[in-house]
Formats: C-alpha cells, structure tokens, sequence
C-alpha cells in the first residue's frame, strides 16, 4: 500500500530507489528468464496435454476424434497465442491504458452474449463458450484480463478517493458484483472468485483504505459462502471434499483418483506417458486435473518444478510492478502486479484442488492446461508483463 506514496519520494535520487537486477547497464532489452520460464511452462503444458489426452478417441464421446486433436488444437492456441503476445507486447502501455475502461464494457458485453440461447455453446451445463468455428471464446478468460487493466486504470485514476467509500471503493465494488452476476448465470463461480481476487488485490495494492478493504474482504468471503448454502451441488462439493473416500464413487470420484495419481507417481513417477489415471479413470485429466498426470507421470520431482516456475513467474511479475512504480509509472506496476496476482492466485488454486486442499472447483493450470481461450489470454498478459519490463528499462537507461 505504500507504494504508491514511493515515486514522490523517489524522484530526487531515483537510481539508488532502483533494485540492482533493474541496472540501467542489462544487456538485454527484455528479461530472457522471464520468456524461457514463459516458454518452458507452455511447452510443458504442451507434452503433458499430449500425454492427458491421447486415451480420450477410446470413450465414446471422442471416438471420432484422433489421438492427436487435443495436441493439434493446443499446439495452435500456443502459436496463436505467441503471435498475439508479439502484438502485445509491441503496443506501449500508456495505449492499454487509453482503452481499459473500453476493453471492459468490451467483456461485460460478451459475458452478456454468451448467456443468449443460441449464441453460447453449452458444455456440461455451463453456458460459457463462443463459437467461433476456429475456436471457441471463453469471455470469462478475457474478462480476467480486462479486469487487471481497469482495475489498474481505475485505481490511478481515483488515487485521491482511494480512502473513501462513495467515490473510491463503491463504483468499482458495483462493476465487480455485475460481472459477478453474468458469471453466475453461466454459472462460472470458478472465474468469478479469480475476478474478485483480482480486483480486490489491485485495490489494495493501490492504496484503498484498510477499513474498506477488510469489509469488502468479508462481505466477499459472506457472499461466496451464502451461494455455496444456496446451491445443493456446490454443497456436495464442499463436502467430498472434506472426505473424498467417504462416497468415492460419486461425489468424491475425481478428487480420490486425483490422489491416486499423486499416490502412484512417488518420488520421480511412473515415467512420461505411463500414467494409468488418465485412462478414462480421472475426468477431465488434460485441463483442471493435468498437475494430477504431472505427479503420477513425472512425480514429487516434476510437481516441484511446477511449482517453483509459477513461483517465479509470480515473483518476477511482482518485481517488474514495484520497479514500474519506483519510476513514477503506476499503471504499468499496479498492471504487472495485476498479472502476477492472477497467475499465480489461479495456479495456487489449481494445484489446491488437485491434491485435495481445496474443493474441486472449474480453474485450469494457467499456460499448462488445455483450453485455447485461457492459453491466448495468458500469453497476452504477460507480454504485457514484459512490456512493462521493457519500458522499465529503457527508461532507466535514459536517466543512466
């Protein structure tokens, strides 16, 4: 919170304000770990995906499908996605900035689409996805997105009312709780509890008022929880999770075989490709569940790999914000913040549910995971992310 108050302070002798990976003299003009870690967690993603889905052309809902259609279609979200990042990133941060406030009457518009009989595709009961022949939209993926850069707009544009209710906290609580509303009638509590999270940590890394934020915290908590009372599904959720085995051939059926995975797979797995889960055993093993074919396929050793890499990438996106801010740049630190925020929250979720610390809820392992929407949003996010990194340092070159 007292990071805003630091390009003030910071003007007269910026350069000892700067951290020493941020020198002036880096060779490089964009952070190279930062593009191969990138790199590395979508290639990852891309052979586990492979591997988590070769067996699904065998049930009777794939069966005109082949062995290599999920890797074919998440191998041209990956391409797809590196070419719009390369876009992404070529477009300066002040230009993201003219248009948050447009991109996100941009995303409740699609979120209203998507609900229309006709226009969004239903999958298992959940009316979320766009056909658009080539691909199918997910506007809840864009709408998280969106939501780091207005969040981020709004913040900078109301830091004088940022301590009061009326005009600092309430218009941005009130166009949470709309997206809130258009994503449970999808129903997406999954991406409504990312958004939220989102918003809320831009707010309070932007200074909101600590009274505030603490009752928007609860008031959040109170309202999720009503809505998991309100939904007997929901409920029986929360409660295989709490004991999985108790009714492991039903409600509790995904979480248990999740755990068998982890089971199996030991210290060092049973080797890539060997996994006996994703034989039509675990639902859903090539997106929300992939971490569980990582462990049993790859073991404790993989897993921590995993991990280790969404750490840093959370760290490094964190870092490159409190760099942007220390330059007098807030937009660009409270987005890059924004970013890192909702990589790292999503992934921590993920990788709750799938070991049973969490319960099972729709959230993919971000840049991981198939699903051709969440891996474009993704790469355009941090190519803004490294956009920022880019400006940071060609503006502290200029004041070397």
């Amino acid at each position: 919170m007292l990071s805003l108050r630091l390009p003030g302070r910071a003007r007269a002798g910026r350069h000892r304000e700067l951290p020493r990976s941020a020198s002036p003299a880096t060779p490089h003009s964009i952070d190279m770990t930062l593009v191969w870690v990138i790199a590395a967690l979508l290639l990852g993603g891309l052979v586990m995906v492979y591997s988590a889905s070769i067996a699904l052309p065998d049930s009777p809902r794939f069966a005109n499908y082949r062995t290599t259609h999920f890797l074919v279609r998440h191998a041209f979200a990956i391409a797809f996605g590196t070419m719009l990042g390369l876009v992404a990133f070529s477009v300066p941060v002040r230009i993201w900035q003219k248009w948050a406030p447009a991109l996100f009457l941009l995303g409740l518009v699609m979120l209203v689409i998507v609900l229309i009989p006709g226009l969004g595709k239903v999958v298992y009961g959940a009316r979320r996805w766009l056909s658009l022949y080539v691909i199918n939209l997910q506007p809840s993926e864009l709408m998280k997105l969106f939501v780091v850069l207005y969040a981020a707009d709004y913040t900078v544009r109301k830091q004088d009312y940022m301590q009061n209710f009326s005009r600092g906290f309430a218009p941005m609580g009130t166009a949470v709780a709309v997206v809130g509303l258009l994503l449970l009638l999808e129903p997406d509590l999954g991406a409504f509890i990312v958004i939220a999270a989102i918003a809320m940590g831009v707010l309070f890394l932007g200074g909101v008022n600590g009274r505030l934020f603490a009752g928007l915290v609860v008031t959040a908590l109170s309202t999720f929880a009503l809505l998991i009372m309100m939904s007997p599904w929901r409920r029986d959720r929360i409660f295989a999770y709490l004991d999985p085995f108790a009714d492991a051939l039903g409600k509790g059926y995904q979480l248990t075989h999740s755990l068998i995975a982890f089971g199996r797979g030991e210290w060092f797995g049973v080797g890539l490709g060997g996994s006996i889960e994703k034989l039509h055993y675990l639902p859903e093993a090539h997106t929300d569940f992939l971490l569980a074919v990582i462990g049993e396929e790859l073991g404790l050793v993989g897993v921590t790999v995993v991990i280790v890499m969404f750490y840093w990438l959370t760290k490094r996106a964190f870092e490159i914000g409190r760099q942007a801010i220390a330059l007098d740049r807030v937009f660009a630190g409270l987005a890059s913040k924004g970013v890192g925020l909702w990589i790292g929250f999503q992934a921590f979720i993920n990788m709750g549910v799938n070991v049973g610390l969490l319960p099972t809820k729709g959230l993919t392992l971000p840049l991981m995971s198939y699903g051709g929407t969440g891996v474009l949003v993704n790469c355009v996010a941090l190519a803004i992310v490294l956009r920022v990194d880019f400006e940071n340092r060609k503006l502290m070159r200029g004041l070397a």
